[in-house]
């Protein structure tokens, strides 16, 4: 049997991978490349646009990211951490439009306004609060607050009719936010790479085993013309989504003892009105419900979506045992070792109000989603609204410090210590910050692509590294420019929806 041998194998058919692939490409194109992926065609789990809430996360409107802390300051370190990181993803969409690797900014990127929206006293106050600290730092200092009719009707039209005036709300609006297209980004990235001579993309190829042999590893897959297939490969990037702690328990890497996963389902529901869309053109993120996972947080969004517009609200997540869409129910249990099962029985116990509350949300009927979707619109019309199913999310569960396992929301690259092989494991903010996490991954792995001319390619690419987002205000300014005028994101109104535009298909 012949051996395919590459220096880098990415496994997985996402925005991770092919973000990688491209910035491997990018600082040093004699490098071999191959990605597999299971499915015929890319982006078709996590990445694809209907099945995460396409928000280019910047900390504008997600309020989770900046909780209350005891004392009562606002803590905004991690909001403004993954708006630096999500600077960093727009800059290099940048550079590849410039560069024609990349087609015209709108077919993957468009303004949509972020909002954040809340009623309640307290809740008012919280947002205050929120947007005068955020506010004084460049990063946000286009950030603004309202709580007057008048200024909520202007942002809000369509949240705004039939509420109660005498009801204490508030919002902040950033004008310059951004609705991605992740799985389109993802499918021009992969049309670009399949087009080097130093890039291989096998679809349709299952990863049956994976090995260590020497400094190498020997992978296995199956294609269903091909037949068994053997890649020897230098260095192999795992990320497939709910796919990848398997993986990595296949590989038998002992830096994944003690991880298991909690997956997370959810759906939409999704309207085909394409006035209300025209009139809402913004994504507006609330409070979300108590015990409720981030992924669950409350967004009313126009949405742009292979060209076309929705308007979707959610998602509500719900209980699975499923770590991708088109997994087995028996997923979860078949992810259970000696190693981790003590680490996933004691966050399972710790939070049991959370699995209490996915399973409740999936007996939910039809008309209790109805009610949270008309705390956000009040003159609601149920018919026009349809139920369309979300993506799967797997978060990490852990050892933490003190030897007990733990349930954690975020992202997080595991590597080998010979530095062979790295994964990404987890969820939000996920695809935002691609571009970061994919230079995290050479930092530890392939550190040579950072020195000499890679690295002066890479500055090129993304203009602020070597900076400081969080410290220099005029980098801050002269990268939002750069950004916003070649991804046509500073023009003064959001894109028009058109009636020849409006997509919408409906689903369970």
């Amino acid at each position: 049997m012949a051996v395919h041998k590459t220096d880098i194998l990415l496994i997985g058919g996402g925005i991770m991978s092919k973000t990688l692939a491209t910035l491997v490409n990018q600082l040093d194109s004699s490098r071999h490349i191959t990605l597999v992926e299971q499915a015929s065609s890319l982006a078709t789990e996590s990445t694809d646009a209907w099945n995460n809430a396409g928000t280019g996360h910047a900390g504008y409107c997600e309020l989770n990211y900046t909780p209350r802390l005891s004392n009562g300051e606002i803590s905004r370190e991690r909001a403004l951490n993954i708006n630096a990181r999500f600077a960093e993803s727009l800059q290099f969409w940048s550079s590849l439009v410039h560069q024609g690797r990349l087609p015209a900014a709108s077919n993957f990127i468009n303004r949509v306004p972020h909002l954040s929206w809340v009623h309640g006293r307290d809740n008012v106050d919280f947002l205050s609060a929120r947007q005068a600290a955020l506010s004084s730092h460049p990063l946000f200092e286009d950030m603004a607050f309202a709580e007057d009719r008048a200024t909520l009707d202007e942002w809000l039209p369509l949240m705004m009719q039939g509420r109660d005036n005498n009801e204490p709300m508030a919002a902040t609006r950033v004008g310059h936010g951004t609705d991605v297209d992740f799985g389109a980004i993802t499918r021009h990235l992969g049309e670009n790479l399949s087009a080097q001579e130093s890039v291989d993309l096998w679809l349709s190829s299952t990863v049956l085993g994976l090995r260590k042999q020497g400094d190498r590893w020997r992978v296995k897959t199956r294609h269903p013309l091909a037949g068994v297939r053997t890649i020897d490969a230098g260095f192999v990037f795992i990320g497939a989504g709910g796919a990848t702690l398997p993986l990595l328990q296949k590989a038998k890497v002992a830096e994944a003892r003690g991880y298991g996963g909690f997956p997370v389902s959810g759906i939409w529901l999704a309207s085909d009105n394409m006035q209300s869309a025209n009139t809402h053109q913004a994504k507006v993120y609330g409070m979300p419900p108590l015990g409720a996972p981030p992924m669950s947080v409350p967004h009313l969004d126009t949405r742009f979506i292979d060209g076309r517009s929705a308007l979707l609200f959610g998602p509500f997540a719900r209980f699975t045992t499923r770590f991708l869409k088109t997994g087995s129910n028996l997923d979860l249990f078949n992810s259970i070792r000696t190693h981790n099962l003590k680490p996933m029985l004691e966050a399972a116990n710790d939070h049991w109000a959370l699995t209490r509350f996915l399973i409740k949300e999936s007996l939910s009927s039809g008309d209790r989603r109805l009610n949270h979707l008309r705390q956000f619109l009040p003159s609601v019309k149920p018919e026009e609204w349809h139920l369309r199913r979300a993506g799967q999310r797997v978060q990490i569960i852990k050892v933490d410090d003190k030897g007990r396992g733990k349930l954690e929301f975020g992202t997080e690259v595991i590597t080998t210590g010979d530095r062979s092989m790295a994964a990404l494991l987890g969820a939000s903010p996920g695809a935002s910050t691609c571009v970061s996490t994919m230079l995290d991954v050479i930092r530890r792995c392939l550190p040579d692509l950072l020195q000499g001319v890679a690295l002066a390619r890479l500055q090129a690419l993304i203009p602020s590294y070597g900076g400081s987002l969080l410290n220099d205000a005029e980098l801050v300014r002269d990268v939002r420019s750069y950004t916003q005028q070649t991804l046509e994101l500073d023009q003064s109104r959001p894109r028009q929806i058109r009636q020849s535009d409006l997509y919408l298909q409906t689903g369970s």
